[in-house]
């Protein structure tokens, strides 16, 4: 009620002061002739600042900053500390398939089912998620190569993205994954190039993983670790770190690469770092020496 008695009279001084604030407007085109005619614009001025202070706690604190718009998953991902099941849920990642094309080795990752679609169960994904950004991190911090394969043509910007915030280290595959590229490497890039550069790589992140399996097995066969999207109907154990979620959300594979890239770009700057602290101590040892020498 107090609220209620308080509104009216706010709305009298807003009216009452947006009139003021009209002649004030119209004294302000006019020259200042005397000293009073700056007083009074200051008084203005001064009783518009208020009402903007007092009306400011009733309206909105969102802006173009701080709220969630849906490309943000795409260009600006959640780092892996900040990740949360809300964020998850948003992009779709609880939707599995059908009941009737579950997985048995899906089980333990199911929640439940609703309306004959299998839920999956996103406190078992979080978890798997950050074990899987903390690979990442951990590849990438040791020089390690780190490959995004999505093949739907929805994929390809999310692997493109995530292989350019991890930089040099970062590479993606977006079209057809071409049988041999790691088994029969000496044919597809030459003798010289499959021995001398690295081919094979460190790492390999599957967004669609069932299309791939051709790839996962070139990937078991060069004991390539590998981590995937598993849906409700694909067996867990196809690739070597599962992440639950649903693999046909376009929204839910950019939240995931996104997360992954951002690990990968924090394993690169501590890489660096240590690379930077590396190069100090040995030039501290340097002069310590050549001080003990003169």
């Amino acid at each position: 009620m107090a609220l209620l008695s308080v509104r009216p009279r706010l709305l009298t001084a807003y009216h009452r002061s947006r009139r003021s604030l009209a002649s004030a407007a119209d004294a302000a085109q006019s020259r200042l002739l005397v000293g009073d005619d700056w007083t009074a614009l200051q008084t203005h001025r001064a009783e518009r600042a208020n009402l903007i202070d007092i009306f400011s706690n009733f309206g909105s604190t969102q802006t173009r900053e701080n709220t969630w718009r849906p490309h943000h998953s795409l260009h600006r991902p959640t780092p892996p500390r900040d990740l949360t099941l809300s964020a998850l849920l948003a992009s779709g990642a609880h939707l599995g398939h059908h009941t009737s094309l579950l997985n048995p080795n899906f089980i333990p990752y199911a929640y439940g089912t609703r309306a004959g679609i299998t839920i999956i169960d996103l406190d078992r994904t979080l978890p798997h998620l950050r074990r899987a950004a903390a690979l990442v991190r951990a590849v990438a911090s040791r020089d390690g190569t780190i490959v995004f394969v999505g093949t739907r043509a929805d994929l390809r910007p999310a692997v493109r993205k995530a292989a350019q915030r991890i930089g040099a280290q970062g590479y993606h595959v977006g079209e057809k994954w071409l049988p041999g590229t790691l088994t029969n490497k000496v044919h597809f890039f030459g003798p010289e190039v499959a021995q001398s550069a690295r081919v094979v790589p460190d790492l390999v992140v599957f967004l669609n993983p069932i299309p791939n399996l051709h790839a996962i097995r070139e990937c078991a066969i060069e004991h390539v670790p590998t981590i995937g999207i598993v849906d409700s109907n694909v067996d867990p154990r196809i690739v070597m770190y599962p992440i639950p979620a649903n693999d046909e959300s376009t929204r839910t594979a950019e939240l995931i690469a996104g997360v992954l890239s951002i690990a990968g770009r924090e394993g690169v700057e501590i890489a660096a770092e240590q690379a930077s602290k590396r190069e100090r101590v040995a030039r501290s040892t340097a002069k310590h020496r050549t001080l003990q020498v003169d």
